[in-house]
């Protein structure tokens, strides 16, 4: 009996379950509310690489639909037989394991894991940080971090998204989002903000 409970211990460690998308993705305010260490992640993110929440937020929806374990679907030879996925890119931030592991190198977080939310909107800060240095975009500019995001720095310098209007549609639609998220952010910003006695008083 006592083994059995090590072994199922052991196993619930390596075998956890991906934590679902907050309920209401649309709603900024919403998913902080539901997801108050989300909130807390997102304000060291800004802190620390100066890119706004609502940018980096409607990026990752883009990206993940704020998927833990979202992945690029699975290619298959003769239509049954799994050959792998078409990229690398995993997690709520689709970084490919290249990128990831540059993130990894540069910054020390050596313990950091692509499907965990906090680890996650900490390199998609460091990736916007680096594409205001290398190809100077604004933190501020949704559409073009997201087309350097998709296409790499080199790629974007290149211009490669010219050729690929379905991907400056959607660079469009996070343009779009992200200016949505920042207007509701404004509205419950200060109430994120508060601690859990305030909000008890006063709200």
């Amino acid at each position: 009996m006592f083994t059995k409970i090590i072994a199922t211990i052991f196993l619930a460690c390596f075998f956890t379950v991906a934590r679902p998308p907050p309920k209401n993705v649309n709603n900024i305010c919403e998913i902080f509310e539901e997801r108050p260490d989300w909130w807390d992640a997102a304000s060291d993110m800004q802190d620390k690489w100066g890119t706004p929440v609502n940018v980096i937020m409607s990026m990752m929806y883009q990206e993940s639909s704020f998927r833990a374990d979202a992945a690029p679907p699975m290619e298959y030879f003769l239509g049954f037989i799994p050959i792998g996925r078409a990229s690398s890119a995993y997690g709520y931030s689709q970084a490919k394991t290249g990128t990831w592991d540059e993130y990894i190198k540069e910054t020390g977080n050596s313990w950091a894991d692509r499907d965990d939310y906090d680890d996650a909107i900490d390199f998609m800060g460091w990736f916007t940080n680096k594409t205001n240095k290398i190809n100077k975009v604004s933190k501020w500019d949704a559409k073009n971090q997201y087309l350097n995001y998709h296409e790499g720095w080199g790629g974007y310098k290149r211009k490669t998204y010219r050729k690929k209007q379905w991907l400056v549609r959607v660079a469009n639609k996070v343009d779009s989002r992200a200016k949505t998220y920042g207007q509701q952010l404004k509205g419950c910003e200060d109430y994120l903000n508060s601690s859990w006695l305030w909000r008890l008083i006063f709200y």
